[in-house]
């Protein structure tokens, strides 16, 4: 137990913050076909409650099995899909409490106090809402505590359903979001996702929340011909080459006549590479323990003294010495809360001064 204290002052404490970022690869293999056919694969969890499915990377009863994603769908109760007579197969309501769901989590309520809809340029305006998407939210194993911003990409095939990949991908990517992002959001920063290697909003397919780690994207992504529909709402986004998704299904017709695990699985097919960065946040508070040439060359270690004599002194006029091999930490009230260790002993005398960094990281 030490004996001796010294008090640190101002300058010689200091923090830091240390972005640590892992690359994270989604092969298309492991999304669909690699354990098993379409809508059979062992590494895709569906649910009795059908209002989302789960995406893992072994079969998903291995014990070596880690979350991947999750995939839902939804609109708003104001979307051309929105039916006044749904069919029972259809789930429209839970596509629309999805939707709400969603919304109220990643943009929050408006004045009144109802919940905001997605905003294509995310100016939480008067612009183009996304009143039809698709929901992966990611797993916290991956994101850890964000996706670094402009790291994010997603391909999805162009081709026919059978062979979605063979005419093609379509990359969407938040292309230039490391400076272009948006902070309007109570679940933190996103950035637009754009078909595009350009930063026009008109280009914008989806929005990547990257605290959340959640992808949104519209549904008018897989739509074939854009300008054959009434509402304005689904006459953006990419056009794609074949869009029938499943079996000649359209996606509006998956929308408004399937379940969500029948959703899910169709839009799953089609999609390709996944690739982002994670963040891990390291924040540090750094300590610079300084022994000035006149402190600490005397040792509280009973074995420092024998017959009331330093060992470490051959004659009375030597100079004391010490080794210092660990650092305490104490309270105000000189409570021990964290030690630091040294890899070797140093010597220290009234010749030298000694400056030691601790690090604590949390």
């Amino acid at each position: 137990m030490a004996t001796t204290y010294k008090t640190f002052l101002n300058n010689d404490v200091t923090t830091t913050r240390t972005l640590l970022h892992e690359s994270v690869p989604v092969t298309g293999t492991i999304l669909s076909g690699t354990y098993g056919a379409y809508q059979s694969e062992t590494n895709v969890k569906t649910y009795t409650h059908g209002m989302f499915a789960s995406v893992y990377d072994y079969p998903h009863l291995s014990s070596s099995a880690n979350h991947i994603f999750d995939i839902s769908c939804g609109f708003a109760s104001t979307s051309a899909l929105s039916q006044s007579s749904p069919t029972t197969a259809s789930k429209q309501e839970q596509k629309i409490n999805i939707y709400n769901q969603m919304a109220q989590m990643l943009v929050g309520h408006d004045v009144s106090g109802s919940i905001r809809k997605f905003d294509q340029d995310g100016s939480l305006g008067t612009g183009t809402k996304l009143t039809e998407c698709v929901f992966i939210p990611f797993s916290r194993l991956l994101v850890k505590d964000e996706i670094k911003k402009g790291s994010f990409s997603l391909t999805l095939g162009t081709g026919s359903f059978d062979s979605p990949f063979a005419g093609g991908v379509k990359t969407i990517s938040d292309y230039n979001g490391a400076n272009d992002f948006r902070v309007n959001s109570p679940a933190g920063e996103y950035g637009l996702l754009l078909s595009g290697s350009t930063a026009s909003t008109s280009q914008a397919v989806g929005l990547i929340y990257y605290q959340a780690g959640v992808c949104v994207l519209t549904a008018s992504l897989f739509y074939k011909k854009p300008g054959s529909r009434s509402a304005s709402e689904w006459e953006g986004g990419v056009e794609m080459t074949d869009a029938a998704i499943s079996g000649g299904g359209s996606i509006e017709q998956l929308f408004t006549g399937s379940n969500i695990n029948a959703m899910t699985h169709a839009v799953r097919h089609r999609i390709g590479n996944i690739s982002f960065n994670n963040t891990t946040e390291l924040n540090s508070t750094i300590y610079f323990c300084r022994a000035n040439h006149n402190e600490f060359n005397y040792s509280a270690n009973p074995t420092y003294l024998s017959g009331s004599k330093i060992r470490v002194k051959n004659v009375s006029t030597d100079a004391p010495v010490t080794y210092m091999t660990t650092v305490g930490l104490y309270s105000a009230d000189n409570e021990l809360l964290a030690v630091a260790k040294l890899s070797e002993p140093l010597k220290k005398t009234p010749e030298n001064e000694v400056t030691l960094r601790v690090r604590l990281d949390y």
